[in-house]
């Protein structure tokens, strides 16, 4: 019994050393079309297949790529826009019709995972956005619920941006705005009755443009740095994302809602800018996205949400070059429209993570030295003493116990310390360690079933 034990044991580890190589159903991209050199979706069906992804997120409801993506393991937010809000809001049919065109010719093939209705729309500059959305994304459940078994599974939610927060520092204060309290109230009562989720755009590097700082550039990069403490909470954060994340976290506790599930809808870095734009590089593009995955496949979850990670899309899969404004703008792709990486962030399925070496994260440890962050799989506390910062594994008790964690993560890590330390770099092929565990996963799994 013992022994059957110990290789169940082994078959998990086995197993969860695979999941980096498969799709990842938290770990999503956005696909905008604000661009007239874009690719067929036909050619970026296959770039998707190539990578982790597991969701995609439409600003639209493109038929093409709904069906380029049909039978494949990606599933689909798609998108009505801000300007179909007031039909959509005034007239039940005109949700019917848009649910006829644009959901039902694609189910079941296609995996639709949710609808979002408009983008930022409580913060748009029409003001008649925010009394018809909460009508509008009624109506669209309504008829996606009268649609069909497979179309009544599609959640309806609606993206925000920071700005419905009126604070978010520290995160244990979050709230959001009064002025928007009672249109945020009922979406958030129709989100939690329908099971759908808090939809956010969370932009660590936006927090680093208003305020250029070393040390902060190091925060939003999960890079080592100091930390910052909550004094709320008394848990030190060390990195910007999970601080962003938490205090929508708090905010949600505040309005009464604490259940409702919170969703990155967009998350990135531009890896260009203009002059004046701070920190617009490959590298921090690079250290951006590639520490992000890497903390998403911890499992560590946020401070305030151990032990599971937070669903992200990250923003975005190529450049849009007709989009208006600055460089950056039109500079947060991860891939060239002639479907080459621009930077390796370690989402490719045939790449083991991203090659950047200041991203790659220090080990577990006990009590940190004094100005040294947690890894991205533990949890950071301080100490009521002022002493340094204690890093922890996401406690295993009560409600919050924690998932799985992702022991391929800590495996490659000790991986690449162990010939780093011997002062030299080992180029490992991953796809000579997929067979070499491959072999090893199926005699676990007959051992198993002997």
């Amino acid at each position: 019994m013992e022994k059957r034990h110990q290789l169940l044991v082994i078959f998990l580890f086995l197993a969860a050393f695979f999941s980096s190589g498969r799709s990842q159903s938290y770990i999503g991209i956005n696909y905008g079309q604000m661009a007239d050199n874009l690719p067929p979706v036909s050619a970026t069906a296959k770039l998707l297949e190539s990578t982790t992804f597991g969701k995609v997120r439409l600003y639209g409801a493109d038929p093409g790529i709904i069906q380029a993506l049909a039978g494949t393991n990606i599933s689909l937010v798609l998108g009505a826009a801000n300007a179909d809000i007031p039909s959509l809001a005034a007239d039940p049919s005109a949700a019917s019709r848009w649910v006829s065109a644009n959901v039902a010719p694609f189910l079941p093939a296609s995996s639709i995972a949710a609808i979002s209705v408009g983008n930022e729309a409580l913060n748009s500059s029409d003001p008649s956005l925010a009394s018809n959305l909460l009508p509008a994304m009624q109506n669209l459940h309504s008829a996606l619920s009268s649609a069909g078994s497979a179309a009544a599974s599609i959640k309806v939610s609606t993206v925000h941006s920071m700005a419905v927060l009126s604070q978010s520092e520290p995160p244990s204060s979050g709230a959001f705005r009064s002025d928007l309290g009672p249109a945020l109230a009922a979406i958030l009562a129709f989100l939690r009755d329908t099971g759908s989720p808090f939809m956010i755009n969370p932009y660590p590097y936006f927090a680093y443009r208003d305020d250029p700082r070393p040390e902060t550039l190091a925060f939003c990069l999960f890079q080592p740095n100091p930390g910052r403490l909550d004094a709320g909470s008394k848990i030190t954060y060390t990195n910007m994302f999970d601080a962003q994340v938490d205090a929508i976290h708090s905010a949600l506790n505040a309005a009464g809602f604490p259940d409702v599930e919170i969703v990155v809808a967009e998350t990135g870095w531009p890896y260009r800018g203009d002059p004046g734009e701070a920190g617009t590089t490959v590298d921090n593009a690079k250290a951006f996205n590639g520490n992000l995955v890497a903390h998403l496949r911890s499992m560590a979850g946020t401070p305030l949400m151990p032990g599971r990670p937070v669903e992200t899309y990250i923003f975005a899969l190529y450049d849009e070059d007709l989009k208006p404004g600055p460089t950056s703008e039109r500079s947060f792709g991860l891939f060239r429209t002639d479907l080459t990486m621009i930077y390796d962030a370690g989402l490719s399925k045939s790449s083991p993570g991203p090659s950047q070496a200041h991203s790659t994260p220090p080990p577990p440890a006990g009590p940190a030295a004094a100005g040294q962050p947690c890894v991205p799989g533990t949890v950071a506390q301080a100490s009521t003493g002022g002493g340094p910062i204690q890093c922890s594994l996401p406690s295993a008790v009560g409600s919050n116990a924690p998932h799985t964690m992702d022991l391929s993560y800590w495996f490659r890590f000790l991986v690449d310390r162990r010939l780093r330390s011997n002062g030299f770099i080992v180029s490992v092929t991953y796809r000579t360690l997929c067979f070499s565990f491959s072999f090893l996963f199926y005699a676990t799994l007959s051992l198993l079933l002997i």
